[in-house]
């Protein structure tokens, strides 16, 4: 169990890590091909909720990792679910139908959480 939970937890966290530091960094401009909901948000909320993402990314390895608050990423999987959430409400009020990557991340954020929770807490 505590294999997989620090596998899935991984992927989640290098994902958003990277996810997450390509909204920090980048320009409206640069993010455009790839995020077609930046052109009506606000740069600040683009910033913002890339460093949510970084923040969650950390908040899911380093309490276990170094075993202060391991609860904690537990606490992180739930901010991911739920920011997958919104993120396909997003999409699917625009009109865009193209959510399986969030689908996707939706999943692998409910079973971390459930995971997380269930070997860390």
């Amino acid at each position: 169990m505590t294999f997989a939970t620090w596998i899935l937890a991984g992927l989640l966290a290098v994902f958003y890590l990277y996810a997450g530091g390509v909204k920090l960094l980048r320009s409206r401009e640069q993010l455009l091909p790839m995020m077609e909901w930046v052109d009506r948000t606000p740069m600040p909320a683009v910033r913002a909720i890339g460093l949510v993402e970084v923040l969650g990314a950390l908040g899911l390895v380093l309490p276990p990792l170094t075993g202060i608050a391991p609860c904690l990423a537990a606490a992180a999987a739930a901010g991911f679910v739920l920011l997958q959430l919104a993120a396909t409400g997003v999409h699917l009020a625009r009109g865009d139908r193209r959510i399986a990557l969030n689908a996707v991340l939706l999943l692998a954020a409910v079973a971390t959480l459930a995971l997380a929770a269930r070997t860390w807490c």
